[in-house]
């Protein structure tokens, strides 16, 4: 399964961006899905993740009431909208695909990455 994620680039604080990422498989809309980022220095860590089907969805508190995860499985395409985006939310933001239907904030049941794409927020 090959992902390509899209849609970062650079905004200011209190702003806006819409993330994109396209499996190349239809069966990956049987699978959870989610978001991770990773910043200069630092370790990879979980932003949000999505059921097959949408029905739940989880976030890190961080990023919990500025952050809407959702997902188009006709399209193949899960989508991250960030609002009242911080400087801290700087970094690559990186899409997975999960071996199972359930999303996940760990890492581990997450078997296929994409590249990424970069945010930068500036102050």
């Amino acid at each position: 399964v090959q992902l390509q994620a899209f849609g970062g680039g650079l905004v200011q604080t209190g702003g806006s961006l819409r993330l994109s990422c396209t499996t190349s498989r239809r069966t990956s809309s049987n699978n959870g899905m989610g978001w991770f980022r990773q910043a200069p220095g630092k370790e990879r860590e979980f932003v949000a993740a999505i059921d097959w089907n949408g029905s739940s969805t989880y976030y890190a508190p961080s990023v919990k009431g500025r952050f809407t995860i959702s997902r188009d499985r006709a399209k193949n395409t899960v989508y991250l909208q960030m609002n009242s985006l911080k400087t801290e939310d700087t970094a690559v933001y990186l899409c997975a695909v999960s071996r199972y239907a359930t999303g996940s904030s760990q890492m581990t049941p997450y078997a296929n990455w994409g590249q990424g794409t970069q945010v930068t927020v500036s102050s």
